[in-house]
């Protein structure tokens, strides 16, 4: 009886359990509680930055303007000659604006052959002298040259001469200025001429004027002077 005794309380026991396992399955599973999503709140947007003003620019600074120059010249016919009686002697000049233009374009012309000068303007000879000019190792150039700097009291850097009234053509040393004039006597390529003569041609002339040396040119009445 022992060993059906343990048989009837294993028995029990499996039928206990089995009780219990269908009286688990009877009895429904709870249903997962489902818990409202948690909303955050949205952060606040940062403000925008306010806009930064760019600096104005610094104002260009106001052009600087040249100094007057001469008018561009076109070609002058000569419309009056001076009445000189004979050549031109060393150390004399010649000199007439009466019923000239006041205002009228300058031209200078040198002849190197004659050894004159001339001065016109707006085609009306006004003045005419003798020169003296560079020969040698030092000739005065031939060519259209401009006035490119005035100096009424000047003195030369290579030969520390006084070059009154000077009237600079190139910017190697050649010039017309006031000098003695005197036959046989020559310069280092610049046009010497009789001082006040000089002066009078320094107040007529203009930064720009032309002077067109040539050797042996003569113009006439009724001529063409071409500063090309």
């Amino acid at each position: 009886m022992r060993t059906g005794g343990w048989m009837m309380r294993t028995l029990i026991v499996v039928g206990l359990g089995a009780g219990a396992m269908a009286a688990a399955a009877l009895i429904p599973a709870p249903e997962p509680v489902r818990s409202a999503p948690v909303v955050k709140p949205a952060a606040a947007a940062a403000p925008a930055p306010a806009p930064v003003k760019a600096p104005a620019p610094a104002p260009a600074p106001a052009p600087v303007a040249p100094p007057p120059a001469a008018p561009a010249l076109d070609a002058m016919v000569v419309k009056r000659i001076l009445d000189i009686p004979g050549p031109i002697k060393f150390g004399t000049y010649y000199w007439d604006t009466q019923g000239v233009p006041a205002d009228g374009p300058l031209i200078i012309t040198v002849d190197l052959e004659a050894q004159t000068m001339s001065v016109f303007r707006d085609g009306y000879e006004i003045g005419a002298t003798a020169i003296l000019y560079g020969m040698d190792e030092k000739p005065t150039p031939l060519g259209v040259h401009e006035i490119k700097q005035k100096k009424v009291h000047h003195i030369s850097n290579l030969y520390n001469a006084p070059m009154p009234y000077m009237m600079r053509l190139t910017w190697d040393g050649v010039a017309i200025h006031g000098s003695e004039v005197e036959m046989g006597l020559a310069t280092h390529g610049c046009i010497g001429v009789p001082t006040p003569f000089a002066k009078l041609v320094f107040a007529q002339a203009k930064l720009g004027d032309k002077v067109i040396i040539t050797r042996g040119k003569r113009l006439g009445m009724g001529g063409v002077v071409a500063p090309e």
